[in-house]
């Protein structure tokens, strides 16, 4: 297993290289730089060529690049163009609310496609099987922004029963359990649209995996011997299920990142999509570069997990 995880962290090393490269260049096709958006447009062209000047902005891209990224490999991200905040510092500030939104999202989606698929499989053509088939068309078809300003409209702009925005209530000092519940009530919404959109694909794969196994020899064999209908779905047929779901879970961890870019900005949340945005609309490409590395990181470690979970559930799969 060490030389499988020695070779895919090299080769994320480089993939790394090309996608922080690519990104660069990228953000820097656009006509105009940072320093263009901040600076007041009567200001004399010289002095706005000497502000750009001491910021390596007049410089071309490949050369920009090499500058980053050899402040990367000393552990420095560079400065916020818009604030001069460190962008580590400000990833790290925004990171805490982002995997609170992902985290919770992510368990809720992964429960539920769990136990929809499965119910799904083991009764097919039911009301369940019907009811889990719709939810996962909805999701798939209902665009994600759509669905969260459906959700602010009638639970909170008519019914009121959630708050419309932000992770807290800040007009009010809150602290201990009244703090925990006011944080609770504002993931609700987020939450309640990433899990739906999430597990809209992933319940029709479990529900395929686990009908396949349930169609083989071995899961017969179990139930000609008097195994319980409950024993063959935990200990046969979902065992034997694992290996699509894991590498359907390794896919959706970045996927979530991404998703959550937009329900960050329509609900107002603090988190590192929002600051993306924030970013890209001011040219700061520091901060938009830092998060992109941190997004491309977070594909690669979900791959290379689903590639080690393999062998966790599979004692046949071996790695040298």
């Amino acid at each position: 297993m060490l030389p499988f995880i020695t070779r895919r962290l090299i080769q994320s090393g480089i993939v790394l290289i090309v996608v922080t490269f690519l990104s660069f260049l990228i953000m820097n096709l656009a006509p105009g730089n940072a320093m263009q958006t901040f600076i007041n447009p009567r200001i004399p062209p010289a002095e706005l060529a000497a502000a750009e000047k001491a910021l390596g902005l007049d410089q071309p891209a490949p050369v920009q690049y090499f500058r980053w990224f050899r402040a990367l490999l000393q552990g420095n991200l560079g400065y916020s163009i818009k604030n001069g905040q460190s962008v580590t510092s400000l990833i790290l500030s925004r990171l805490g609310p982002t995997l609170l939104l992902m985290g919770s999202a992510f368990t809720f989606m992964f429960l539920l496609a769990l136990i929809l698929g499965v119910i799904s499989a083991a009764r097919p053509y039911s009301f369940l099987d019907y009811f889990s088939t719709g939810i996962a068309f909805a999701g798939i078809s209902i665009p994600g922004f759509f669905f969260a300003l459906t959700l602010i409209y009638v639970f909170a702009v008519k019914l009121h029963w959630f708050p419309t925005s932000g992770l807290q209530t800040y007009q009010q000092e809150l602290s201990g359990l009244s703090l925990i519940i006011d944080r609770a009530m504002h993931l609700v919404l987020p939450v309640t649209v990433l899990t739906l959109t999430g597990v809209a694909e992933l319940v029709r794969h479990v529900r395929s995996a686990v009908t396949e196994a349930l169609s083989q020899d071995y899961v017969r064999t179990a139930k000609g011997k008097g195994v319980s209908e409950g024993n063959v779905l935990r200990k046969h047929a979902l065992r034997n299920s694992w290996l699509p779901i894991i590498t359907l879970i390794g896919v959706a961890l970045p996927r979530f990142f991404s998703g959550s870019v937009i329900v960050e900005v329509i609900f107002a949340w603090p988190g590192m999509g929002r600051l993306l945005v924030d970013s890209v609309f001011a040219r700061d490409y520091p901060v938009a570069m830092g998060i992109n590395l941190f997004a491309a990181v977070l594909v690669l470690l979900g791959s290379l997990l689903a590639d080690s979970l393999y062998a966790v559930a599979d004692p046949r799969v071996k790695y040298e």
